[in-house]
């Protein structure tokens, strides 16, 4: 007979789980899920200024009481290492990222998708992405297609910076209506990697766009990392 007072134990950690979530990943989530909701209302609310200010008081408060817990030096937002099973598992080696990162308050966030040879990131764009009004801003655009183009070449096996990104906008994006970003290598000449895309809205193509990237193998970039940091 079971026991209805019996605990369930919690899901085991994922082996490449960041190091700052866990023992807290859910616990984070929930957290980057309430920041999401008060960067909607600061874009949206009217309250009264007393009501304002007082919020801006308790979030403060809570700030406060989160700092003492930051490390120093800060973690690494992103693992670089090997992963566990072989697979590159984006959404648990960059929970913080600003396009996918489900830990991360700034990123919508984007779903990920991987349909070798392409990267596909999908998602439907709230107010606090607006650019020209009722549209989405240019430069989350941009960032959506550098992180979907990155995908695209580890897919590849061609991972490797940014040297340049070339946005094409072919109409105004809208606000409000799903979104699909399609990355796929298109060639590669030695250590450069072209990569090319679109942004596609229901059956219209709203954006194109065209990166050149730097191929490093994964000590390569750890390396460079290191000297960023």
């Amino acid at each position: 007979m079971t026991d209805p007072n019996a605990r369930e134990d919690p899901p085991a950690e994922h082996p490449d789980t960041h190091p700052g979530l866990v023992g807290r990943a859910a616990e984070s989530e929930a957290l980057a899920d309430a920041v999401r909701r008060l960067i909607v209302l600061c874009t949206a609310t009217t309250a009264p200024a007393e009501a304002t200010m007082a919020a801006a008081r308790g979030l403060n408060a809570i700030a406060d009481a989160l700092e003492r817990h930051v490390p120093d030096p800060p973690l690494p937002k992103t693992l670089l290492h090997d992963p566990a099973d072989g697979q590159a598992d984006f959404g648990t080696r960059m929970p913080f990222d600003t396009v996918i990162g489900r830990h991360n308050p700034l990123a919508l966030p984007l779903d990920l998708a991987l349909e070798p040879p392409k990267a596909v990131l999908t998602g439907t764009f709230t107010r606090p992405y607006e650019g020209p009004p009722g549209c989405v801003h240019g430069a989350v655009l941009a960032a959506s297609f550098d992180l979907v183009f990155a995908a695209a070449n580890v897919i590849a096996r061609l991972p490797g910076p940014t040297a340049r990104l070339e946005i094409v906008y072919r109409r105004p994006t809208a606000l409000g209506v799903p979104c699909r970003f399609e990355g796929e290598v298109e060639s590669q000449d030695g250590r450069r990697v072209r990569t090319v895309g679109r942004l596609v809205q229901g059956d219209r193509v709203t954006v194109e766009a065209t990166g050149d990237f730097v191929f490093l193998d994964r000590a390569a970039i750890a390396r460079m990392a290191e000297r960023l940091r």
